[in-house]
């Protein structure tokens, strides 16, 4: 409900600040990881694409290489096979965004070209994928001479 002011201007209600429901369970991941996984949580980082920007910032951005749907997190250590781990993480449902399809086109990608790419919604199903990613054997490598 709106007030009146001393000078009888009304102003506007205020209203809760967003909680970035997201950003705290990636958060929480992270930290988990660091505890569970110290070497993996040393080769894990996240791309930090997603986030309000003004044109100009954007335009910048998108000109020094930023790509839409590319997934939040990269685990860059071979297991299984796989060249690395992808994860476009999203906060557990209610609070979790739908999966765009910029997003759904780069985990096929990245599928294709011999990563291991995973849509998670919450920190539950990232663990569940992280753990089952860390169990498999580290992937050879080939040494250039």
């Amino acid at each position: 409900m709106a007030t009146l002011k001393k000078n009888n201007a009304v102003s506007k209600p205020s209203r809760l600040p967003s909680v970035d429901f997201e950003g705290r369970e990636q958060t929480a991941l992270m930290n988990w990881l660091r505890v569970r996984y110290q070497e993996a949580y040393g080769l894990t980082y996240h791309v930090p694409n997603g986030g309000r920007r003004d044109k100009v910032t954007g335009a910048k951005l998108k000109a020094q290489g930023v790509k839409a749907g590319v997934p939040d997190l990269v685990l860059a250590q071979a297991r299984g096979g796989y060249f690395g781990l992808y994860i476009e993480f999203k906060a557990t449902p209610p609070h979790d965004a739908s999966v765009s399809k910029e997003q759904r086109e780069w985990v096929r990608i990245l599928l294709a070209q011999g990563y291991c790419a995973v849509v998670c919604k919450g920190m539950n199903e990232a663990i569940k994928e992280i753990t089952s990613y860390m169990s498999m054997p580290l992937t050879a490598q080939q040494v250039a001479g």
